[in-house]
C-alpha cells in the first residue's frame, strides 16, 4: 500500500471485475476464520434512524491482522428504494493502511455489500450444506437473489431452482434475467412453501419482517441460509425452523443482539441462547463440528459483518494493484 496520497476509487462495475465470486469465497473464508482466531476486530454496528422518512444511516468499523488493514463501511437504508429502482443500500467502504492510518481506497458498498453477503453463504454451503445438495430455493428476487444464486453454483452442483418473491413482476424478470445467464432454468412459482419443499439448499434474501419460511417445510438434510433480515424485530424464519436446525452465526454477539430469527425464536420458547452451535469461523479452522448426519437440517444465520467489508475492499485494491487497474484520485 503505497503512494501517500493516491486513493483508488472503484465504482460498483470495478468491484464486480476485481472481485468475482470465487474468489470472494476463498476471502470471506479467511476472514471469518481470522474472526475466529481472534486476529480481527469487529464492533457491533451503529445505526441512526432518521427522523425523516423511513432512512437509516448504518457505520460499521472493522480491522484485521492480515493482510493488515482496517476500515469502515458507511451506508445508507432505504427500504422504499426499490420501488424507484435504486439499490436499498447506498454508501462506501473506506479502507486505510495500517502503517500511518492513511485512506488507500473508496469502494462501491452496494456492490460490495452485494457479493460479500452471497460469497459467505457460499462458504456456509460449502462448510455445512450436503455435498449433492442440488435443489434450490431462492425467495427473494433483488440483489442478493441474484448473487445468492451464483454464489450457490459455485460451490454445490445445482440442477433445479425455484423461486418466490411477494412481487411477480420483479419474480418474473429475475427468473428469466437468471436463466439467460446461468443456463439453468429458474421457475417463478406463487407460494414460499412451493419453492422450498423437496429443497436441499434453501437461501431467505427477502425484506420479509414476518414469517415466510416454516420449520414444517424443510425437507430432511436441508441446508439454510438466512439473510435477509437484520433487525431484532423481523425475520425471515418461525420459531420451529430455527429450532429444527443445527444453528450456526457469523458472529455470536451479532445474532443476539441483532437477529430478529434468533432473538424471536427465544422470546417464544423454541430455542435457548445454547441452540447456537458455532459461528462459522470456528467451523471452518476445525474448532466446531459442522454437519453431523445427512438428515440433519443445518442453518446458517448471516448478518454482515465489517471484517467482511475490510476484506473485501482489501482484495479489490490487492487486485487493482496487481493488474494496474482502478481510478485513483489525489486528496492531498
Amino acid at each position: 500500500m503505497s503512494g501517500a496520497s493516491e486513493v483508488l476509487v472503484a465504482d460498483a462495475a470495478s468491484v464486480r471485475r476485481l472481485l468475482p465470486m470465487d474468489r470472494c469465497i476463498e476471502v470471506m473464508e479467511e476472514a471469518l476464520s481470522a474472526l475466529a482466531r481472534r486476529r480481527s476486530v469487529n464492533p457491533l454496528r451503529s445505526v441512526l434512524h432518521l427522523p425523516f422518512g423511513d432512512g437509516a444511516l448504518a457505520v460499521m468499523p472493522g480491522a484485521q491482522e492480515a493482510p493488515p488493514a482496517f476500515g469502515v463501511k458507511v451506508i445508507s437504508l432505504f427500504p422504499g428504494n426499490r420501488a424507484a429502482g435504486l439499490e436499498t443500500h447506498q454508501g462506501v467502504v473506506m479502507l486505510f493502511e495500517h502503517e500511518h492510518g492513511r485512506l488507500v481506497a473508496l469502494v462501491d458498498a452496494g456492490e460490495v455489500t452485494a457479493v460479500r453477503t452471497a460469497a459467505v453463504s457460499g462458504a456456509a454451503t460449502r462448510a455445512l450444506a450436503r455435498p449433492d445438495a442440488d435443489d434450490l430455493a431462492i425467495l427473494g428476487s433483488g440483489t442478493q437473489a441474484r448473487t445468492h444464486l451464483e454464489a450457490m453454483l459455485a460451490v454445490r452442483p445445482v440442477r433445479r431452482v425455484r423461486a418466490w418473491s411477494p412481487t411477480r413482476q420483479r419474480l418474473e424478470a429475475f427468473a428469466a434475467e437468471a436463466t439467460e445467464r446461468h443456463g439453468i432454468e429458474v421457475e417463478a412459482v406463487d407460494k414460499p412453501r412451493v419453492a422450498v419443499e423437496g429443497a436441499s439448499l434453501v437461501c431467505t434474501v427477502s425484506g420479509a419482517r414476518q414469517p415466510i419460511v416454516h420449520g414444517e417445510w424443510l425437507a430432511p438434510g436441508c441446508h439454510v441460509n438466512a439473510v435477509g433480515s437484520a433487525l431484532p424485530t423481523a425475520r425471515e424464519l418461525d420459531g420451529e425452523a430455527v429450532r429444527r436446525a443445527r444453528l450456526f452465526v457469523d458472529r455470536r454477539e451479532s445474532a443476539l443482539n441483532e437477529s430478529g430469527d434468533v432473538l424471536l425464536a427465544m422470546r417464544e420458547g423454541a430455542i435457548g441462547e445454547d441452540h447456537i452451535v458455532a459461528e462459522l469461523g470456528e467451523v471452518l479452522i476445525g474448532s466446531a463440528r459442522g454437519r453431523t448426519g445427512p438428515d440433519q437440517v443445518t442453518l446458517f444465520k448471516s448478518l454482515g459483518l465489517a471484517v467482511e467489508d475490510v476484506a473485501a475492499a482489501r482484495a479489490v485494491l490487492d487486485a487493482a494493484q496487481r493488474d494496474g487497474a482502478g481510478t485513483t484520485v489525489r486528496l492531498a
